[in-house]
């Protein structure tokens, strides 16, 4: 039950354990109340959320923009900010009833803020990468939906690798462009640089039936309720990663033309 995004990695995923009343051998007998329980419903309720409090987060930055004011200290303040309610979840998951609306807030105003940049270069381009979003998270949950895609052992596995290599490629080759003359290879507009973009977008992709099946599994193991907005925050982390890959991408074909 490994999933590549952090929070699924959380042991609260992995050690909860409901009792049956039946079993009078096991060593505690715990009656679970249905309501105060994780559910896959849920999740999808507050996941909904979350990307509303997203949306309006980035409307604020992408609005300065457009309004002739600068957004970068919104931007990265957002996305540090963010990043530290991550780290924050990932130790205390029973907080994320209100770490994972502030994250989805502050997410929003670095994704605003970026949006916004490619836009401004490339008219057409955000508009574009959502549509490219939305299709492909909806590709995603049909095929899992419906067992066209059953995440196996071997298949969490490989993702899981490839998503790792990934991380840690950007991460060396952002350490050598600080200290030295380097210029990584998915940099720039040329086919190698594209076929990288592609393939991380794929693997970005496939990290989110990871995470459906991570909820699914959460929801049969009857989770406590605030699990749902800790799958809800870790689903919302792979889908700006796939939607930021989608900008890359597509600006980088864009740019070629």
């Amino acid at each position: 039950m490994n999933s590549n995004n952090p929070f699924f990695k959380n042991k609260s995923f992995t050690n909860t354990t409901r009792y049956s009343a039946d079993n009078i051998n096991e060593p505690q007998t715990i009656v679970v109340d249905y309501n105060d329980t994780m559910t896959v419903q849920g999740t999808i309720n507050k996941s909904f959320v979350m990307l509303l409090l997203l949306i309006a987060g980035a409307a604020i930055t992408w609005t300065m923009t457009f309004s002739g004011y600068n957004p970068i200290v919104l931007t990265i303040g957002g996305a540090i900010i963010g990043f530290i309610l991550v780290l924050i979840a990932s130790f205390k998951p029973q907080h994320s009833g209100y770490l994972a609306p502030g994250y989805a807030i502050f997410e929003g105003l670095f994704i605003g803020g970026i949006s916004a940049i490619f836009e401004t270069m490339y008219p057409g381009l955000v508009i574009q990468a959502v549509g490219a979003t939305f299709v492909t998270f909806i590709v995603c949950f049909g095929l899992y939906k419906y067992n066209v895609v059953q995440v196996t052992d071997r298949f969490r596995s490989v993702v899981v690798g490839a998503t790792l290599a990934i991380a840690s490629f950007y991460l060396l080759s952002w350490l050598f462009s600080l200290f030295i003359d380097f210029q990584p290879i998915h940099h720039g507009n040329s086919l190698m640089s594209i076929g990288i973009s592609a393939f991380v977008v794929i693997v970005a992709a496939l990290n989110l039936f990871l995470d459906f099946d991570q909820i699914e599994k959460g929801a049969q193991r009857s989770l406590p309720k605030y699990m749902e907005w800790f799958g809800a925050m870790g689903l919302m982390i792979t889908l700006v990663w796939l939607y930021v890959e989608f900008l890359r991408l597509l600006s980088k074909i864009s740019s070629r033309d």
